[in-house]
């Protein structure tokens, strides 16, 4: 009898089988036809079960190197585990022990994002926030565009999973799978809008006034009293369609110009209030890693979420005025946070 290849699962489960009957190996050969060396091996193999797992001595960190890492790891922001430990010249030590030290003395956290602000920069912030610190903020819509895409913000699809469960599923697509350009503006407790960008549209000077023109003055500005629109002051950022010269002759034709018009300081996302709301409804709507198939489906969830927020929430986020223009003259016009 010639020795053949390995034993297929069939043939290990009536190995098992025939030996629990109490037939020899030899036996089970002839019944199998194979081989009496294979069954005897597989038995054998089967009665040692799993070898233990012998643990390698783990390299002791002295109290010395200790303060080395810790130096390193304030030196080396966002650095990586093995970067700070051979920036130490400390080698030998696997990634669990790495993380474990590292786990006392810091914290994983993600670069904050904020404009990159000159000193002529925080200048104007700080005239912008001497100008307007006796303005009343009720009587002021803060605007802003907002672009939504079907996937989402990167690092968004993260969260706990069971044991025993897979990961769902995410789809991966060049440029989020493409997005919605959204416009809004809030005043005092209300919620203006929003109002989407037409597909396919690039908002340059004339295309961001018509825009306005089909949406907010039609369908909200004009249905306000003549006393509300005196009051009113309108502000925008300094993107290039709202700043330009065609953008203010055009809203002052609409009579929003000189003091109706709020002068904006450069890089101050942080100094407007819908910037929050921004973050509520992107929060809303990419809950637990949501994607979206169509622009009209992630269109139609930021209409949801924004319905969802209230008017105190609005309330809370203008009021919040007065505390962010003392805080840019508390920090002599640096970024502020949101």
């Amino acid at each position: 009898m010639g020795q053949k290849k390995d034993l297929t699962g069939s043939e290990k489960s009536k190995i098992v089988r025939y030996l629990a009957e109490g037939c020899s190996s030899l036996k089970i050969a002839k019944l199998l036809k194979r081989d009496h060396r294979t069954i005897k091996r597989f038995i054998q193999n089967s009665q040692q079960g799993r070898k233990k797992r012998v643990d390698k001595p783990r390299r002791k960190i002295t109290a010395h190197e200790l303060r080395k890492v810790k130096r390193a790891a304030a030196k080396m922001p966002l650095a990586t585990s093995l970067a700070i430990f051979q920036s130490c010249n400390i080698t030998g030590v696997p990634k669990s022990t790495r993380c474990a030290i590292l786990r006392d003395m810091a914290k994983v956290r993600t670069a904050e994002r904020r404009p990159p602000l000159n000193k002529t920069h925080k200048l104007k912030r700080q005239d912008w926030a001497k100008k307007y610190l006796k303005t009343d903020f009720s009587k002021v819509l803060w605007t802003d565009e907002m672009r939504v895409s079907l996937d989402g913000p990167d690092g968004w699809a993260r969260g706990w999973i069971g044991k025993g469960q897979r990961a769902p599923v995410r789809l991966r697509r060049q440029q989020g799978g493409g997005g919605v350009l959204v416009w809004a503006g809030i005043i005092k407790d209300e919620l203006v809008g929003p109002f989407r960008v037409e597909d396919g549209v690039k908002l340059n000077s004339q295309s961001y006034c018509q825009f306005l023109e089909d949406t907010f003055f039609k369908q909200w500005y004009r249905k306000k009293s003549a006393s509300f629109k005196k009051n009113m002051i309108f502000m925008q950022d300094n993107a290039p369609s709202h700043a330009s010269k065609y953008s203010t002759a055009w809203l002052a034709r609409k009579g929003i110009k000189e003091e109706k018009l709020m002068t904006w300081p450069p890089c101050s996302p942080d100094l407007n209030p819908i910037e929050n709301l921004w973050s509520i409804i992107k929060c809303e709507i990419y809950k637990e890693g949501k994607q979206y198939t169509s622009l009209n489906s992630v269109w139609e969830a930021v209409v949801a979420a924004a319905r969802n927020v209230d008017g105190e929430q609005i309330k809370t986020l203008t009021e919040s005025m007065d505390g962010r223009l003392l805080s840019v003259l508390a920090k002599k016009g640096g970024y502020i946070g949101r």
